[in-house]
Order: C-alpha cells, then structure tokens, then sequence
C-alpha cells in the first residue's frame, strides 16, 4: 500500500533534485533489508526447533508499528533509519511459506505453495491501488496509519485462526543441527545453490525498478492523480501474477520446478525491454502485466524445489538462507536501480534488469547441464 508513492513521500520532505529523490528512494527503500538479510537464517533456525506461528505473530506486529511510525517522520534520514530497524522483523510472507511448505506433501507443494502466491499477489494487486488512492484523498500520513491496522489485524487472524500441527519428539531431536551443516548441505548442492542465486538475481531484477516507478509513470503521463496511476502500474504485475502463478506451480509438479524456472527467467528478461521503450502509460501497464505472468511462478517453484529436495529437519533453515538471498537482491536492487537512473535516467534501468535475467537463465542452464553429466559420469563409474 506504501510502496507506489515511496518517492512522492520523500519529496515533501524539502525541495530535492530528481537525482537526490530517485537516488534516496532506492536507499530508503532497501535499507530494510539489510537487516533482513541478517536476520531471516536465526527465524528459519527458530522456526525447525520452536514453529512457525510465534515468529509470524513477532514480524506481524513489529511491521505494524514500524509503519504506522513511518508517517510520523519529518526526514529522509528518519525514515531512513526506521526502515533499517525494520528489517528485524521484516519476513511474514516468507515465514507464511515455510510454515505452509513443511506441512504439505511434496507432491502437491508446487500447487500449494501457488495458491499461497496468489494470496500474496491479491494483496501486491489490491494494496498499490488502495494505497495510491487513499495517498491522493487523505495524504501520505493516514495511509501509513490504515496499512498499520490492516498488518496488525492479519497478525490478530494468525494468533486466532492458524494450527500449526507441534513437532513430534523425535523431529525435534532430528532438527538440531549447526549453521556448518546447514550450510554445507547447500553449497555440496550445486543446482540448490544455484536456485539460491536465482532467488537473489530476481529480487535484484525485480527491485531495480519499483522505487522508481511512480517518478517513470510521472514522466509518461501529466495527470493529476498520480499515486493512483503509480499504483495501477505497480498492480498490474500482481493481476499477471494472480492469473498465471498457481499454474505455474502446478506445471512444476508435473514436469520438474527447474525446466518451469528457465522458461519462466527467460520470458521475464524478454518482457523486460519493452518496459524501457514504453512511450505512453498503458505501454508500461500492458508489459507490466505480462511480465507479472513470467515472474509470478517463480517464488513457489523455488521453494517447492527446495521442499523436494532438503531434509525436513533443516528445510526452516534453508529456507531462511533463500530468504536472505532474496532480502539482499532487495538491497541491492534499489540500490542499483538509484544509481543507474541517477546517471543514464529510468529507462535504461529496465535493460539492465533484463540481461540480469538473461544471467540467471544461463547460469541455472549451465548448473542443470553440469549436473546431468556429472549423474551420467557417476553412473558409468559404477
């Protein structure tokens, strides 16, 4: 609900330049992150020995009163900052997912895990409209204080509507394990470490461009209503999303997650060039939308990979590293985004973007082909 208008916000903190709002707006953005990144491995840790419904009830609640602060704040720094602790308790969604992931059979978790996407997809479609049009009637403030209660009464559903079935004794024993072995376990995986790269190319990807998109609908359209308009651009990938991604994750049961991954990273890099050569609003609206249908499949796919292929006893804390992964691609993103567009401008942001994509294709091409030969040589050995 906060995200489309992110920049707006920042720009009546004072009178900035374009360069010093587009190059904040990425930093404000993913600073959250940062810590996020550091965090999310001791959640997944907690989450094999304890469960995951406390640390959903603790990320939902600090959220809630870090956004109902942010429309508080009187400076760019504040916020900042804000932002930055924040990120200690930034993860519902992922934390949603491995709850949901270690209670499913790995048979159906592509579909599980898809349908869960698109309840995740629902609230990144509905929120960027609600959101820009409660900016343009009531002010930035009172939106940040509505986003708090909606956070703070999805954290009251959870405490009161959510049964997580208790770890038996023996699972329990099976789930102490160092951060060495977790971590060993990854890396002696090279298509799992791989997966793990993609998860945090494509956050990269998908982050380059989102701080910066109400400033690029500015320039494509003169409207007054801008936060809406922001908005329906950034809800336009969610609608592409909702209609494709539980497909997505049901192909993936069916004919593997990684042969879904490369079709899915491959399209996404094409969708991402005509993004950059939009000359009118609904241009940016249409591309949005369909690169919405390529990426929305990948979130499920990846965790429904590594639901195959890690043990229960330490699928919390994998995927807690994959959401690390996935919190540093959103550092990195803005970032990266803030400064390209601070010196070429926004549109060839989305160029870039696309060769990152473009990468992760090739990379998990090679490590799927790498991994054949290897099954062939080892066969042939014996």
């Amino acid at each position: 609900m906060i995200m489309p208008f992110l920049s707006l916000y920042i720009e009546t903190f004072g009178e900035f330049s374009d360069e010093y709002v587009q190059r904040w707006a990425g930093f404000v953005f993913g600073v959250t992150f940062i810590t996020a990144f550091l965090f999310s491995p001791l959640w997944g840790r907690i989450g094999d020995k304890f469960g995951y419904k406390p640390i959903l009830l603790i990320t939902g609640s600090g959220i809630a009163i870090s956004v109902f602060l942010m429309g508080f704040m009187e400076s760019v720094m504040g916020l900042f900052i804000l932002r930055f602790a924040m990120g200690a308790v930034t993860g519902f969604i992922p934390t949603s997912m491995a709850l949901i992931s270690s209670q499913t059979p790995r048979a159906r978790a592509g579909k599980i895990l898809g349908t869960l996407q698109m309840g995740t997809v629902s609230g990144g479609l509905l929120g960027p409209l609600i959101g820009g049009m409660m900016a343009d009637a009531v002010g930035f403030e009172y939106t940040f204080i509505i986003t708090s209660i909606s956070i703070a009464i999805a954290t009251i559903f959870v405490a009161i509507g959510i049964k997580e079935i208790p770890k038996t004794v023996k699972e329990k024993k099976e789930s102490i394990h160092s951060a060495k072995d977790v971590l060993s376990f990854i890396f002696h995986n090279r298509v799992l470490t791989t997966i793990m790269a993609i998860s945090l190319i494509v956050q990269v990807a998908n982050f380059t461009i989102q701080p910066l998109l109400a400033l690029y609908v500015s320039e494509l359209t003169h409207a007054e209503n801008l936060a809406f308009l922001a908005g329906m651009a950034f809800s336009a990938t969610g609608f592409g999303n909702l209609l494709a991604t539980r497909q997505w994750g049901m192909l993936g049961d069916k004919i593997g997650y990684e042969k879904v991954l490369l079709i899915l990273l491959f399209c996404a890099s094409l969708l991402f060039i005509p993004q950059g050569l939009a000359t009118e609003l609904w241009h940016l609206v249409l591309c949005r939308f369909l690169y919405g249908m390529a990426i929305g499949g990948i979130i499920p796919c990846v965790t429904a990979y590594i639901r195959r292929v890690v043990p229960l006893n330490m699928q919390g804390e994998v995927l807690g590293y994959n959401t690390s992964c996935r919190f540093l691609g959103n550092v990195i993103g803005p970032a990266l985004g803030g400064i390209v567009s601070g010196f070429l401008g926004i549109a060839p942001v989305f160029f870039i973007t696309s060769l990152l994509l473009l990468f992760a294709f090739i990379l998990l091409f090679w490590s799927l082909r790498k991994e054949k030969e290897d099954e062939h040589h080892s066969v042939v050995h014996h």
